[in-house]
């Protein structure tokens, strides 16, 4: 097997942050020792959410043995994962936040995923594949301030946004939302554009100043799909959640 070296495009104060947050783990199981230090465990993890190298690839690369290789890589990706997703903000928090902002936007996107046709609740009719609905909001200047759970990708963005309790959330806060059509009916403070071909001139002006404010989300997603991983989410559909609120802890602690 060949091995060659090669960089992830992150801070090294991202590497830190997770690398702390190991070392108390490890410290609060009273972990003795382990193939890998605290810090290679966290670059370990770093590779596959940025790089999303397979866990054959990191076993190899970290030369954590041959045999119990890819188990240990897995296990060791796991537990981060889950440690970092504690973390992640919850809706009331980034509610809290939220009201310091003048307004803020809320995203939905498809995160792809390995699945068959016959793995129906997971295709997406919009987007014509499998995957996994998540919903985003964003502050007005498109960075991420709170991730969803993630749901099957046959379910409707409106649907995802009042499961998870969001439009409450920003009636309660008496918070300003931009959202694109798919939020139509959704009522509250989520302000949506006007639907149809045959617009008034001012509706047309209102959709297009929409436009311009609503694209800044899309910055989100950008930032959520630099994270190689989400790109083609492979395993179990049940730690898709864990995978994305880790990412988000991590784009926080990059900030």
């Amino acid at each position: 097997m060949l091995v060659y070296p090669s960089s992830i495009d992150l801070s090294s104060r991202t590497l830190r942050f997770l690398t702390g947050r190991l070392t108390a783990r490890r410290q609060e199981i009273g972990t003795r020792w382990r193939c890998l230090t605290a810090g290679r465990q966290a670059l370990l993890v770093l590779a596959h959410l940025r790089c999303g190298d397979t866990y054959a690839r990191l076993a190899a690369g970290f030369g954590i043995g041959i045999g119990i290789g890819i188990a240990t890589a897995y296990r060791y990706i796991r537990e981060a994962v889950d440690v970092l997703a504690a973390l992640a903000p919850t809706l009331a928090e980034a509610m809290r936040i939220a009201r310091t902002k003048a307004f803020v936007i809320l995203y939905g996107t498809l995160l792809p995923i390995d699945r068959i046709a016959a793995d129906t609740p997971y295709y997406s009719g919009k987007h014509k594949q499998h995957g996994m609905n998540i919903q985003v909001l964003t502050d007005p200047f498109g960075r991420l301030l709170w991730a969803s759970p993630a749901l099957p990708g046959s379910t409707h963005d409106l649907t995802a946004a009042r499961t998870h309790g969001i439009v409450e959330a920003l009636t309660d806060a008496d918070l300003k939302c931009w959202a694109d059509k798919a939020y139509q009916g959704a009522g509250g403070s989520i302000r949506v554009p006007f639907r149809g071909r045959r617009l008034k001139r001012w509706q047309r002006r209102h959709n297009s100043t929409h436009a311009k404010i609503r694209c800044l989300g899309e910055q989100a997603m950008a930032t959520l799909k630099g994270w190689r991983l989400l790109r083609k989410l492979r395993g179990s559909t049940n730690r898709i959640t864990a995978i994305v609120q880790a990412v988000l802890v991590l784009h926080h602690a990059s900030a």
